[in-house]
């Protein structure tokens, strides 16, 4: 039993953005990206055209050209998140989310922020077990400006780093944790299942805050080993979409980084072993809520292997919208809950399936548990109907036009599929893996990864232990 006081962590950034970005933005899709697409094609996912090369010091450039409209967005991913940090020295990447927003050699503290919304830009920052990223949306004339303002963090931020800026940001991101995990009803239930999830020492074992101890923790050398390790050009792909000449952001990006020193070799990342739960795993978390809420999670696959997408279509049918099957049967036909989620979460090591059901006041979790349950073994003997699959195939058609809809939305995808799946130029390949998926592959998934071992986490309030879900309930 775990008792503790006070949801789920979900990975976050400097402002109040969070770094999912498979469905962003607004719907249209990009003229230049759909030059030679006709009416009878429209729904087309489209290639993304782009220019991919390499800096002598390591630094991957990809340049994505979009003359729709005069912005730009240059998005620079760090291959270093929570998955890459140590036992003890936990939290360290999402402390670099914020340390390279405190001012590098040439550009002094809050320099950053004014010189790029003096030019009409914005930017921000996010962090993942996998992946940093820093991005800028601006004027197209402006690309100089943002490329010289990453350039300068990249290659100088460590000259600039003192124990006042550590200690500062370290205060805000404690604070961040006060905010998002220790004082927030259900804060602690995301970490709390990635530790029963995961083996002693996996890479996603801890969440990507880190913890209070290890953030005291941190000294300014701990600190700067850290950055000196991994935010390297080597360790970096820049992405550049939107309004811009290729010869021009060619010289541009080799005037401002061609000279920054490649970093030392990098540490190999690691490959954990296959996660594997011996039995069903019962937790109970007290806290300070009035209602209880209920966590499944089974250890499934990696992002873009054989069955991520099936996992992703069946969360989907299990609790996508108000058609879908548990939020239909619980929050609608029953109302016996007021909320429901199903989410497959893959990742670049490892992966889970995830349900989450908060049931109404005064409902047991144990009543939802046993529709959760039966629909699952419905799903599993009978299959889902065409219709639902051609519902969530639509619908996830409609997402990937809708990330093609922004600069920044492209140079996402583009490092995304850089990063995880080897190839910028995957988007075509990762939409036909969703029009692949048939009734079968759905069922076959949810026989195969939701009838093994799981983690069933019930968030109770304070003292009603006996509302927590244990093996057997109905």
């Amino acid at each position: 039993m775990i008792n503790s006081n006070v949801v789920p962590w979900s990975t976050k950034c400097r402002f109040v953005r969070l770094p999912f970005f498979r469905a962003c933005i607004a719907i249209a899709v990009v003229a230049s990206l759909v030059a030679s697409a006709t009416v009878a094609d429209a729904q087309a996912i489209p290639r993304i055209t782009f220019e991919k090369y390499t800096l002598p010091n390591g630094l991957e450039v990809i340049l994505h050209q979009d003359h729709t409209t005069p912005m730009i967005a240059v998005d620079t991913w760090f291959h270093v998140g929570s998955g890459d940090e140590k036992v003890g020295h936990t939290g360290f990447a999402h402390l670099f989310e914020h340390l390279m927003f405190m001012g590098s050699e040439h550009v002094p503290t809050g320099q950053f922020d004014q010189l790029l919304e003096a030019a009409g830009g914005n930017n921000n920052g996010s962090t993942t077990e996998d992946r940093t990223n820093y991005y800028e949306t601006t004027p197209s004339n402006a690309l100089p400006l943002a490329l010289y303002l990453d350039s300068d963090r990249m290659g100088f931020l460590v000259q600039a780093l003192d124990a006042s800026k550590v200690d500062l940001q370290r205060n805000v991101v404690k604070n961040e944790r006060r905010q998002r995990v220790d004082n927030v009803p259900y804060g602690k239930a995301h970490e709390t299942i990635l530790a029963a999830l995961y083996p002693k020492g996996h890479p996603y074992s801890w969440p990507v805050i880190g913890s209070m101890a290890d953030l005291s923790a941190a000294t300014l050398d701990d600190v700067k080993n850290f950055f000196r390790t991994y935010y390297a050009p080597n360790n970096a792909t820049l992405v550049i979409s939107g309004d811009f000449q290729i010869d021009s952001a060619k010289a541009l990006v080799t005037h401002y980084y061609g000279d920054i020193p490649r970093g030392p070799a990098l540490p190999a990342h690691p490959v954990p072993p296959s996660v594997v739960i011996q039995r069903d795993t019962f937790l109970v978390l007290q806290d300070r809520v009035q209602i209880p809420r209920v966590y499944y999670a089974w250890p499934t696959v990696k992002d873009f292997s054989r069955d991520d997408a099936a996992l992703n279509v069946l969360a989907s049918v299990l609790a996508d919208d108000k058609n879908s099957r548990l939020y239909k049967r619980l929050v609608y036909d029953l109302q016996i809950a007021q909320d429901v989620y199903a989410g497959q979460q893959g990742s670049r090591l490892a992966g889970y399936f995830q349900i989450v059901v908060t049931p109404r006041k005064g409902i047991a979790p144990a009543r939802v548990d046993s529709i959760v349950r039966q629909e699952l073994a419905k799903l599993e003997r009978d299959g889902i109907t065409s219709r639902e699959l051609a519902r969530v195939q639509n619908s996830t058609r409609s997402r990937f036009l809708r990330s093609l809809s922004t600069d920044l939305g492209t140079a996402e995808l583009l490092n995304r599929y850089n990063y995880f799946a080897g190839d910028p130029d995957f988007i075509e390949r990762d939409a036909a893996r969703y029009d692949a998926v048939t009734r079968a592959d759905v069922q076959r998934v949810a026989r195969t990864y939701l009838s093994i071992p799981k983690v069933v986490l019930t968030v109770v309030p304070e003292g009603e232990t006996s509302m927590m879900l244990k093996g057997g309930d109905e």
